[in-house]
């Protein structure tokens, strides 16, 4: 099966992941923790993996994530201003 995503990269939204967390002062094991109230189970260590670029993300991880920081999807694949 070939795979969707070519090179190192494996998602487009890490950069502005870890952005909003540290924003919102919050760590990856605290992101975890409310992902998982909503019956979204990611561990502290791949939220760290989705952050470098290194997993990829489902699209209710991805929503998920708009959730516990109240912003649109869409805020994920903002240019990054670093």
């Amino acid at each position: 099966m070939a795979r969707i995503i070519d090179g190192s990269e494996m998602n487009m939204i890490g950069d502005n992941l870890r952005k909003l967390r540290r924003k919102h002062k919050m760590s990856q094991q605290t992101l975890s923790a409310k992902l998982e109230t909503m019956a979204i189970y990611v561990c502290r260590g791949s939220i760290s993996r989705i952050e470098d670029r290194q997993r990829t993300v489902t699209d209710i991880e991805l929503y998920g994530f708009a959730k516990v920081f109240g912003v649109p999807i869409d805020t994920f694949f903002e240019e990054s201003d670093t």
